[in-house]
C-alpha cells in the first residue's frame, strides 16, 4: 500500500518535470518549421479550392464553372501561402503550430478539415449579418452618448 501512495506522489512530480522538457524551443526557426508542417497538412491551395467551390454555389449554376476556373487562375496561391505562413509564425508558438499540424494531419483532423468549407459556407453569411447588426447598434448607441 505504501508503494502505491509513493507512486501517486512521485508520478505527478516526474510528469511535471519531464513534459516541459519535451516542449519545443519557441524560436523563429522552430515556428517556421512547424508552420511548414502545418501547411503540408493543410495546403493553402486545397483550402482555396474548397472555398471557391462553396462560393460558386451562390452564383447562378451556368456561371459556376467559369467562376471556379477564373478564381483558380487569378488567385496567387504562393502569395496566400506566404501570408498564411508569416501570420502563423507571428501569432502562434512552435508548440501550438506543432499541435495544429499534428491534429490537421491526423485522420480525424483531415475529416474535420474536409467539413470546414461546408461549415464556413453555412455560418459565414449569418455571422456577417449578426456582426453588422451589432456594429450598427453599437455605432447608434455611441452617437447617443
Amino acid at each position: 500500500m505504501k508503494s502505491i501512495a509513493k507512486w501517486l506522489i512521485v508520478a505527478p512530480i516526474v510528469f511535471l518535470t519531464v513534459v516541459p522538457a519535451l516542449a519545443l524551443d519557441d524560436t523563429p526557426a522552430n515556428r517556421a518549421e512547424q508552420a511548414d508542417n502545418y501547411l503540408r497538412a493543410v495546403p493553402a491551395q486545397s483550402l482555396m479550392q474548397d472555398m471557391t467551390t462553396k462560393i460558386a454555389a451562390q452564383i447562378p449554376e451556368g456561371q459556376r464553372p467559369i467562376f471556379i476556373t477564373m478564381m483558380s487562375k487569378n488567385l496567387d496561391v504562393n502569395e496566400l501561402t506566404d501570408l498564411m505562413r508569416a501570420s502563423m509564425i507571428k501569432s502562434f508558438t512552435a508548440d501550438e503550430l506543432k499541435a495544429l499540424a499534428d491534429f490537421y494531419g491526423s485522420p480525424v483532423g483531415k475529416s474535420a478539415m474536409s467539413k470546414m468549407g461546408d461549415y464556413m459556407a453555412d455560418a459565414m453569411p449569418r455571422l456577417i449579418g449578426i456582426m453588422q447588426k451589432a456594429q450598427a447598434l453599437t455605432l447608434e448607441q455611441m452617437k447617443a452618448q
